[in-house]
């Protein structure tokens, strides 16, 4: 116990938002912690805007929200600033929807949500309709892979669950598994690719999807899980780049994208088409978050 609130207060004070915001980050940790010992039911908390979220204790995928106001503080806000209701976002490894809900809630673009885990999906399913966003959102409830099929996968690990390595002695299901180039129909302008290191697989099914030139942004998590599979995460960047991507970070106060040697260890944005990035990043509203404009 002492040592999960240690890495959570570590998470706060290092968050590039909460750590601005500390007194009211700590009380909206405080309260919900009191509120979730107290009520094991979903409860509904805010989000950005008019977008409300169902919460649970356990729900780490959505419930850094609550007292980080974006959880991903940088590819969030990136998000908010670059996409436009005209486009279409692909949210893989949707979880319960967090960027779902930001990309169709509060953008008003149209999304395509993968998640295989039945509990996540279920969850993500009850925050599109608490939004009333149905009509805006496509949530399928498989894997993505290289080729279609069936593949092991973990239920019970929350943001944690993943493809089962065929050496590992856990608790899975059977999952079907599609192409990403079979979803191509919306054209994205962005996709988020969260996979815990599934990724060369995702992006091995997507060949035609990456050449288009709507696509200008992918966020995406090479934190080295993908060893697991056997695959070299160097083979991922060395992919984008050749396609005409760049890894950047993005600086949500400044509006600012700066440019990196190589992938990091949390999610990196690999961008193409800069002008036309920039420009939609400059010209975007600004979103309100604890008062704040940015």
């Amino acid at each position: 116990m002492l040592e999960a609130l240690k890495r959570t207060f570590t998470f706060i004070h290092q968050h590039p938002f909460a750590n601005r915001h500390l007194f009211r980050a700590y009380t909206k940790f405080f309260k919900w912690q009191f509120q979730s010992v107290f009520n094991k039911k979903f409860i509904v908390k805010p989000f950005v805007g008019d977008v409300r979220f169902w919460a649970k204790k356990g729900l780490t995928g959505i419930t850094g929200n609550i007292y980080c106001g974006l959880h991903e503080f940088e590819d969030m806000g990136f998000l908010l600033h670059f996409l436009r209701p005209e486009d279409a976002f692909y949210d893989i490894g949707a979880n319960v929807g967090s960027y779902t809900l930001l990309a169709s809630g509060v953008v008003g673009c149209e999304t395509l949500a993968f998640e295989p885990s039945q509990i996540s999906y279920d969850v993500l399913k009850k925050n599109i309709a608490l939004n009333q966003i149905e009509l805006r959102v496509k949530a399928y409830n498989f894997a993505l892979g290289a080729k279609t099929g069936f593949l092991n996968f973990t239920e019970y690990e929350g943001t944690s669950n993943r493809v089962v390595a065929a050496n590992a002695d856990i608790p899975f299901k059977k999952v079907e598994v599609k192409k990403l180039d079979d979803f191509a129909e919306a054209s994205p302008r962005f996709l988020k690719i969260d996979v815990e290191g599934f990724e060369t697989a995702v992006l091995d099914g997507a060949s035609e999807m990456l050449k288009k030139e709507n696509l200008k942004a992918i966020a995406i998590e090479l934190n080295g899980s993908g060893n697991r599979y056997g695959f070299n995460e160097q083979d991922i960047h060395a992919g984008l780049t050749a396609l005409g991507f760049k890894p950047y970070k993005y600086e949500p106060y400044s509006r600012t994208l700066h440019l990196l040697p190589i992938f990091t260890e949390y999610d990196t944005l690999y961008i193409r088409d800069l002008p036309f990035v920039n420009d939609r990043l400059k010209t975007a509203k600004a979103f309100k978050l604890w008062n704040q404009y940015i």
